[in-house]
């Protein structure tokens, strides 16, 4: 639908379409794909921070994807390698979901959107091996999965009758005035800089996550936690918030450059790659005895260890050695990870390359149902946005499934629910104009130094709120973060001028990485146990998983409270085995 300007505000557009997609990596293009196959005749529009297909988390996707396929493995033995993953943490019935429909989601990938992936000699899609795992589960096209599953989706995309809101971040969730529910999104068209009130009679939380408040972070820096800063002033609860997932092995490319962080994938360990230390040696087995092919948040621990008792690598890590496994081997295997080490002056295929924990993924996020719907009427999530599907921590190739996993039942599920929804409300006006006093006061003030702030940010999360931690380190966060807060809202964006302005788009980024980071920190200082991702020095055992209770996280007026639910064990009891389905 056109926009139209809105009579009170001359310089307010707005923008109405029946579901509005905040997002376009595997979660949104899914969702939109859905709903518009559920419901052709559907107004769907995409908004995205940066361009269709270019951007997002999806896309940087290198491992793969779980699904059982091959004889041998079993939906059950998915979902209990899962649960048993996720420290028994998971919300259940979101994590059948995830197993039972990732077949589906994968031949619609191959069958309907055209996806290549590799293929065994008979034919068979080939599945290589994932660490947490029993079974070698995780389909691939070599280690750029990703970039095939986006691309593939944004062709669908582009065929369809989809609108699409390029380089348009969204800035607030704008209640409706009636108290019925969500309006629609309060945006900003970042290359007029006209601000604009998107109408929607569904909205799809699908803006990823991305800890990239963390100094070593996989994700790119566009990625800065907007969907979970939204839902947490809009006073919507996010759960297991404490659990961020650390890859064992992010590139240490050393100061000066932004590769260090990014992930040499799963596989390379999963294939038979070893971790040694700066004596030589080969350390995990001492730690678990998966050895290398522990799972992720174990891996990371060790790593810490290894460096904290003085046998780092000289740029402060370890060493991940592939040569063993011959060279073309690893060439062939891995040409997107041998390529992009060389680029950094490392041989991945025939030396070693330095590694370091970074942070990669986060479990926690806006509570969801089955269907994808919240806890606010009109606002659905789906991907990286949400939690419970993954528990404590994520398996590797678990992550793109869960993605377009919900998002295809998020789309369903919206195009479904608006047989019964059938006008658009007005939005709050007091929301309303409370979101554009927030983005918009920045605007011609006096700007502050904001690379101090984040540089700030980088060292407190990583030293307090990191891989390890304790009660004293918390408390050490919250008061820092507290302060970056502080100065955040008195810092100015320096000119009013609001076309491009990248000094107020890194403001309104550091903003939300603030925001999303105490979240992190009140919901660690709540757990006072240690479970998968969220490891406490002072309490490193686990509390009794028969009585598992997962935080809840809200935000109100600059104030977080933390409670606690019990996990439903609505499948699987601990102690229990849900045998495979091959082995009855």
């Amino acid at each position: 639908m056109p926009a139209r300007r809105d009579e009170k505000a001359a310089d307010l557009l707005t923008l109405d379409t029946d579901i509005l997609i905040l997002g376009a990596g595997g979660a949104g293009l899914f969702a939109a794909l859905h709903a518009k196959r559920t419901q052709p005749d559907l107004d769907v529009t995409i908004a995205v921070k940066g361009l269709l297909g270019k951007c997002g988390c999806t896309r940087m996707v290198q491992g793969g994807y779980n699904v059982a396929l091959a004889p041998g493995d079993s939906i059950e033995r998915h979902f209990m390698d899962t649960i048993e993953g996720g420290g028994w943490l998971n919300n259940q019935e979101l994590a059948w979901l995830l197993v039972t429909q990732a077949p589906v989601r994968i031949r619609e990938l191959e069958n309907e959107c055209g996806c290549f992936f590799d293929r065994n000699p008979d034919g068979t899609v080939h599945q290589k091996a994932f660490a947490g795992q029993t079974f070698d589960r995780t389909v691939h096209k070599g280690d750029l999965t990703g970039i095939e599953i986006i691309n593939r989706l944004a062709e669908q995309i582009w065929r369809h009758d989809v609108q699409r809101l390029e380089d348009h971040r969204a800035l607030d969730l704008i209640p409706a005035a009636d108290g019925s529910g969500l309006a629609g999104v309060f945006m900003l068209d970042m290359r007029t800089g006209q601000p604009l009130m998107v109408r929607a009679r569904a909205t799809l939380l699908a803006t990823g996550g991305g800890p990239t408040m963390y100094l070593y972070h996989t994700p790119s820096g566009d990625k800065t936690c907007d969907g979970m800063a939204m839902a947490l002033r809009a006073g919507l609860p996010l759960r297991d918030m404490e659990m961020v997932q650390f890859h064992p092995t992010g590139l240490l490319a050393g100061p000066g450059t932004r590769m260090t962080g990014t992930v040499l994938e799963e596989g390379l360990r999963g294939s038979g790659g070893y971790l040694v230390d700066a004596t030589g040696k080969r350390f995990m087995f001492e730690y678990d005895v998966r050895g290398e092919r522990a799972t992720r948040d174990i891996v990371s621990r060790a790593v810490m260890d290894r460096i904290r008792k003085g046998h780092a690598s000289p740029n402060g890590g370890v060493w991940i050695s592939m040569g063993h496994l011959g060279p073309e081997n690893v060439r062939r295997e891995f040409k997107g990870m041998v390529e992009r080490c060389a680029d950094c002056g490392f041989d991945l295929a025939a030396g070693r390359v330095e590694v370091v924990p970074t942070a990669h993924y986060m479990m926690g996020g806006v509570m969801f149902e089955p269907d994808c719907s919240t806890a606010m009427p009109g606002l659905y999530a789906a991907g990286e946005d949400t939690g419970g599907v993954h528990g404590a921590n994520r398996l590797g190739g678990n992550g793109v499934a869960n993605s377009t996993v919900f998002g295809g039942l998020a789309g369903d599920a919206m195009a479904a629910a608006l047989r019964k929804v059938e006008k658009l409300a007005d939005p709050d006006p007091a929301a309303l104009d409370a979101a554009r006093q927030r983005a918009f006061e920045p605007l011609g003030r006096r700007p502050g130094d904001l690379d101090a702030i984040r540089r700030k940010l980088y060292q407190v999360m990583w030293d307090d709120v990191g891989v390890l931690r304790t009660a004293e380190s918390l408390s050490r966060a919250r008061g820092s973060l507290n302060a970056l807060a502080a100065a955040i809202s008195s810092m100015g964006a320096g000119s009013t001028e609001p076309r491009y302005n990248l000094a107020w788009m890194d403001r309104l980024n550091l903003e939300n990485l603030i925001l999303t980071s105490r979240a992190i920190c009140a919901a660690a200082d709540a757990r006072a146990d240690s479970r998968g991702a969220h490891f406490r020095e002072d309490f490193p055992e686990p509390s009794d998983v028969a009585a598992s209770r997962y935080t809840v996280v809200r935000a109100k007026d600059e104030k977080f409270t933390v409670t606690t639910e019990p996990v439903r064990f609505t499948y699987v009891q601990p102690g229990q085995t849900l045998l495979p389905q091959a082995a009855e």
